[in-house]
């Protein structure tokens, strides 16, 4: 393979690229620079001068690689014998070993996936790339790659922040990323029950393209919506945005198709059944780790014909938690109910534009938005707006909710552009029961500050809640702080640090971002002996080899 730092036939892409830049979140056209205020925070709170500023995206790191084909990757252990069977398979134009297809499909988004990206130093990849059109395909495949002994990496749309994509080969001679981009179709639609089947390599905005045609909507937009997949959603226990209103994406689904090396599962027959353990369950958030989801059939809901907002804002997090509790637990209805802390209400209103939110707003700002009919969203705002108004909240107006939904999307085009400015910035998540909410907080913050203070780093930690349930709420964390010595050291540390906090204070490792590489150190301690020891039988029945995703989810 040639490392030479020029575009020449072995290091062009010979198929369809994934969407988002090899280096960075999202798409290159919607990179953003730091803006005077970002750079003001940075010097004042975290010391940190941002550099000289130039194209937005563009890695300023390091003497990093600012072009794909200035990146070198490691060759691709993929031999003759393979491409030709995998060839008769697909086809060849489905398959290839070039740099420019292996590079896209080296990882996901996290920071550290991204830190990866931008090393001068020779990059993991997968082997090679097939991207195969039917499912009889991909059962071909996966009994090839089982004999050859060729591990298997699903890929949807490559969002993964755990390194659920991460090429590992183990014992393996060689590791394939397997491209769903060609189930892409909506395949069904009943209109009279309320569900859709849809193609596991759907991206979030097509599949509501399609329905919308039809005067439907999934509703499920977490912030890797514009990116992520159908297949991905299912494979690790998405929770989008409006989770308030209209669930998880696990609460969503009606049934699945999935292709193991042992044979075919079509899963799920009704809207509830007592026929034993729901299997469907083993394989959402099972990250292409027991198999391959091809399709998934979901609960729809009619596009909603109107939409409200409201922000308010209280005078600290635990009066605002109390609030989103009473609300929820009152059962009055909002699509969203967040909350932001102290920390992250005042960083918003210190960049205005992209919350919205009037600059002599303080506490902590909490952002409502209810759709549906007219009369049943009238009635639902007007009672969640008395339990708030109840619980010490201030309404702002519906300006900085309005502020909130336009930006919702772009927080991780942030993120890129502090990494290329020398600043460590990532999220982290988990969950716990309202009573416990303000002690795994507590807990998570000291042990971010802690391990971030080791390093010689002053570090900002902000925290949400996105997620409300009855019982509980999910705690997202985002933090940033100078990059010091290795960065990526430096955040696995911070990052282990945080996750033993988690374990010892009563919180789940992780309320959506699935488990992946980053998160399985803890999952013995999440599901204990006995529950990893059913996960990895039920691997063994369906991937006796275990070519499938290996070095993933189970301990």
């Amino acid at each position: 393979m040639s490392t030479e730092p020029h575009l020449s036939a072995d290091r062009a892409a010979a198929l369809p690229l994934p969407p988002m830049a090899w280096n960075a979140w999202g798409d290159p056209a919607l990179a953003v620079s730091l803006s005077d205020d970002v750079s003001s925070l940075l010097r004042t709170l975290l010391e940190i001068t941002p550099g000289e500023t130039g194209e937005p995206g563009e890695p300023r790191v390091g003497g990093a690689p600012a072009r794909a084909e200035d990146a070198v990757l490691v060759p691709s252990r993929l031999s003759g014998v393979h491409l030709k069977a995998l060839s008769a398979i697909v086809g060849e134009e489905y398959v290839s070993v070039r740099d420019g297809d292996r590079l896209p499909r080296a990882g996901g988004k996290s920071t550290l996936d991204l830190l990866r990206r931008r090393s001068a130093e020779p990059q993991d990849a997968p082997d090679g790339v097939v991207v195969p059109g039917t499912e009889e395909e991909i059962a071909a495949v996966l009994e090839l790659c089982a004999q050859q002994r060729i591990a298997v990496v699903p890929f949807g749309g490559g969002t993964s922040v755990v390194g659920g994509l991460d090429p590992v080969r183990g014992a393996f001679a060689a590791v394939l990323s397997l491209d769903l981009r060609r189930f892409d179709a909506l395949l069904s639609l009943d209109e009279v029950s309320g569900e859709a089947v849809l193609g596991a390599g759907l991206t979030g905005p097509r599949a509501e393209e399609l329905l919308a045609e039809r005067g439907f909507e999934l509703g499920h937009y977490p912030q890797s919506f514009r990116f992520a997949t159908i297949g991905g959603f299912a494979a690790t226990r998405s929770s989008g945005q409006d989770s308030a209103g209209f669930g998880r994406f696990d609460d969503m689904v009606r049934g699945l198709r999935v292709i193991t090396p042992a044979g075919v599962l079509d899963l799920g027959r009704g809207p509830a059944s007592a026929a034993g353990p729901d299997l469907r369950q083993l394989f959402l958030g099972s990250e292409g780790v027991l198999g391959i989801i091809t399709a998934v059939r979901l609960r729809v809901h009619p596009v909603p014909a109107v939409k409200r907002y409201e922000a308010w804002t209280f005078p600290d997090f635990e009066t605002g938690a109390a609030a989103l509790r009473a609300a929820e637990q009152q059962g009055t209805g909002p699509t969203v109910l967040r909350l932001s802390d102290e920390t992250e209400t005042a960083v918003n209103l210190a960049m205005t534009a992209k919350i919205g939110a009037p600059q002599e707003v303080s506490g902590c700002l909490a952002v409502t938005v209810f759709e549906g009919a007219e009369e049943t969203t009238t009635a639902r705002h007007e009672l969640t707006r008395a339990v708030l108004l109840a619980h010490g909240g201030t309404s702002l107006g519906e300006d900085p909710a309005r502020g909130w939904e336009h930006g919702r999307f772009g927080a991780p085009y942030l993120r890129d552009a502090l990494l290329d400015h020398g600043a460590l910035c990532e999220t982290l998540e988990t969950a716990t029961g309202w009573s416990n909410l303000a002690r795994l907080k507590s807990a998570v913050t000291t042990a971010l500050q802690g391990a971030l203070q080791a390093t010689g780093s002053t570090s900002l930690v902000m925290c949400h809640i996105s997620h409300v349930y009855e019982t509980g709420a999910s705690l997202y964390f985002t933090v940033v702080a100078a990059q010091r010595g290795d960065a990526i050291e430096q955040w696995q540390a911070a990052k282990r640090a945080a996750s033993d906090a988690i374990m010892a204070n009563g919180g789940t490792i992780t309320h959506h971002h699935a488990v992946g590489t980053d998160h399985r150190p803890w999952m013995e301690q999440e599901i204990g002996e006995l529950g990893a020891a059913v996960l990895r039988a039920v691997k063994g029945a369906v991937d006796p080899v275990g070519i499938l995703n290996p070095g993933k989810l189970i301990p």
